[in-house]
C-alpha cells in the first residue's frame, strides 16, 4: 500500500484529508495519534514536527504536512 495518514479523531483538516483520499479511491492506513502534543512522538519522527494531519507515501519518499499541501498532493499526484 505505502501510504499512511497520520491523523486526530475529530480534527476537521484530517477529516478534509480523509475525505479526499477516499474520493480518489486511494487505499492507505491510518494511524491514530494521541489527542496531547507531547505525546505525539511517531508524528515528530517521521515529519519532524507533532501537527495532524501528516501523510508519508513510502513510494514516493514523501512525508508531508499541512492538510492543503496534502489535498493537492492527493490531486496532482496519487489521484493519476
Amino acid at each position: 500500500m505505502g501510504i499512511t495518514l497520520y491523523a486526530l479523531d475529530g480534527c476537521p483538516y484530517c477529516e478534509t484529508v480523509h475525505d479526499a483520499l477516499q474520493t480518489a479511491e486511494i487505499e492507505y492506513e491510518t494511524h491514530w495519534v494521541d489527542p496531547l502534543h507531547s505525546d505525539r512522538d511517531e508524528v515528530k519522527r517521521v515529519s519532524g514536527q507533532r501537527a495532524v494531519p501528516v501523510l508519508v507515501d513510502e513510494e514516493r519518499g514523501v512525508t508531508m504536512a499541512e492538510s492543503e499541501n496534502i489535498l493537492q498532493y492527493i490531486d496532482q499526484t496519487l489521484a493519476q
